[in-house]
């Protein structure tokens, strides 16, 4: 066993020591030691229960014959970290998760690990370890929040931003913004839609490294708790067979992800962080195949924000073993892969059933034959951006404007608040990229006010930051390369028309070749907005969105 170097022998005799100090028994030093990594905290709503969670886990290995040991990861909330200086540090804690559960493993010599979280980072982060660290490992999330209730409609937190552009836009009432305040959020768990924590544990069920529910079982549901118990137990599985995240989340169950990402309609962000938890599985995910994927693979879901249904509503539907059945139906999935289950994919999904029709749309009759994002490219974003196409709507999936050129997010906000911007405009932020935000903000704020002011049907927004997974709309992300080093985006001006197609994955500004060189001679770049700390040493050392804005030592 791996934990003999800590355990066995006169040399490891201090640290039998330390472990006695911990309480450990002679016969717990006996068995796999298993790391739990928690990710519970109090200030997350998606984490609130995951101590829970962790006591499940924790009850699973023990009657497998495993002594779990829990250590923690940090957590950031989105949405209470939207809109001010707390969003240049959701993404980059993504990095700091995954350094530190590397560091935690490796100093302590565990012999597999089960990975408990939730939200937004902490599910790529403890994949992006998993696949670093490469001993056998799980996860199991908290499970994702009910929809809140505003009448006999459902509701949930993308309503509730959006709410407050209607606000701003005098079309909503402070009593209606409270109601919606009260209603939006009524449970713990990750929030209720398709947005990035719940695409990225329903992605976690696509890779083979969490059990069937994992993505979709709520949180308030006992069924979570038995999830838990059943993959302490199967954690012990995997280390007695050593199966490893490599020898699971392989080049062919990346292709999998993203053509099940494509028919659940995933969130954008899920475009940065398979990428990222790819590299450090030593693959190269071009974003460019994720074209060629969604061009087979039909949209099946339409769940907030694209439509009115929950992820709850998917679990009852049957899951995303049940979509992955729809899927294969066609043969769009490779199925001799071996899980976590210690299964096969074909062996996982078999008998899944759809068990509502209008949840999950049946191959045979889909929202769209191809996939629920776009990866665009032009003089605009000469690498790739990103666009959930799934929740555009129809008549903005082709657009032609002017640029209305913003370089922060709080200066478009102020505009889209005051009425400067017109049906027609397209809304471009700029350095708020990964080294210019530093950090990479979501902008749900705009995105919102724009679709709170009835204009999301006339209005595109293109960025080189990013967005949240409630943003809806011709809302373009991840534009690459990014304004702060020296990208395309930098050069817009103005007035500028900017043609989208959404159909033909192109996005371009008109200007000739002579006036595009023109302007890039006269660029300078901007000194940094932030100097030192974390942040600092994040931009000097993070990449673009298109290859998931992984830190490289240069």
């Amino acid at each position: 066993m791996r934990s003999d170097s800590v355990k066995k022998g006169v040399q490891q005799a201090p640290h039998r020591s330390l472990f006695n100090a911990l309480g450990f028994t002679k016969e717990e030093l006996e068995r796999p030691l298993i790391g739990i990594v928690s990710s519970q905290n109090e200030i997350v709503p998606g984490h609130m229960n995951l101590d829970k969670i962790v006591e499940a886990v924790k009850m699973g290995v023990a009657m497998a014959g495993g002594t779990p040991i829990v250590f923690p990861a940090i957590a950031v909330c989105d949405g209470i970290a939207m809109g001010h200086m707390g969003m240049k540090y959701s993404l980059v804690t993504r990095e700091l998760i995954a350094d530190s559960t590397e560091a935690m493993a490796m100093a302590h010599a565990f012999d597999g690990l089960v990975m408990v979280p939730n939200c937004d980072k902490n599910v790529p982060g403890l994949l992006m370890a998993a696949a670093r660290i490469n001993v056998p490992a799980i996860f199991v999330s908290g499970g994702p929040m009910l929809a809140g209730k505003m009448g006999q409609k459902k509701t949930c937190i993308s309503d509730m931003f959006e709410a407050v552009g209607a606000y701003n836009a005098g079309k909503m009432s402070m009593e209606e913004v409270v109601e919606y305040e009260n209603k939006a959020c009524p449970t713990c768990g990750s929030c209720s839609g398709m947005y990035t924590a719940n695409s990225m544990n329903c992605l976690t069920e696509a890779l083979g490294m969490g059990l069937k529910g994992n993505g979709t079982i709520p949180a308030v549901y006992s069924e979570r708790i038995r999830i838990a118990k059943h993959a302490g137990m199967k954690i012990m599985e995997l280390v007695e067979k050593d199966i490893k995240p490599r020898d699971i989340m392989t080049k062919e169950a990346f292709f999998n992800a993203l053509t099940i990402d494509m028919a659940l309609g995933c969130s954008t962000n899920s475009m940065l962080h398979l990428p990222a938890i790819a590299h450090e599985a030593g693959i190269d995910l071009n974003l460019d195949i994720a074209n060629e994927i969604s061009a087979k693979t039909p949209n099946l879901c339409h769940l907030a924000p694209a439509g009115s249904t929950f992820i709850e509503d998917l679990d009852e539907a049957g899951g995303v073993y049940a979509v992955m059945n729809e899927l294969n139906k066609k043969g769009l999935l490779t199925t001799d892969l071996v899980t976590c289950t210690g299964k096969t994919v074909a062996e996982n999904i078999q008998g899944c059933i759809n068990k509502n029709h209008e949840i999950i749309r049946p191959i045979e009759s889909p929202y769209s034959r191809t996939g629920g994002i776009a990866v665009l490219k032009g003089n605009l974003a000469p690498d790739t951006c990103v666009v959930k196409r799934s929740a555009v709507a129809p008549e903005m999936l082709v657009h032609e404007g002017p640029a209305r050129v913003f370089d922060c997010e709080e200066d478009a906000i102020e505009a889209i608040n005051t009425g400067k911007i017109v049906e027609g405009d397209v809304v471009v932020i700029r350095y708020e990229g990964p080294k210019g935000g530093p950090g990479m903000r979501e902008m749900l704020n705009p995105t919102s006010a724009i679709m709170g002011r009835g204009l999301g049907s006339s209005v595109a927004l293109i960025t080189d930051g990013r967005f949240s997974g409630a943003t809806r709309g011709a809302s373009i992300g991840h534009v690459s390369p990014e304004a702060a080093v020296g990208g395309n985006i930098a050069l817009v001006e103005e007035g500028d028309i900017i043609k989208i197609n959404i159909d033909e994955n192109t996005i371009d500004f008109i200007v000739s070749d002579e006036e595009l060189e023109k302007r890039r001679a006269s660029w300078k770049p901007r000194q940094p907005k932030i100097t030192t700390g974390y942040l600092a040493r994040y931009a000097a050392l993070v990449t673009s969105g298109n290859r998931g804005a992984v830190l490289e030592v240069k």
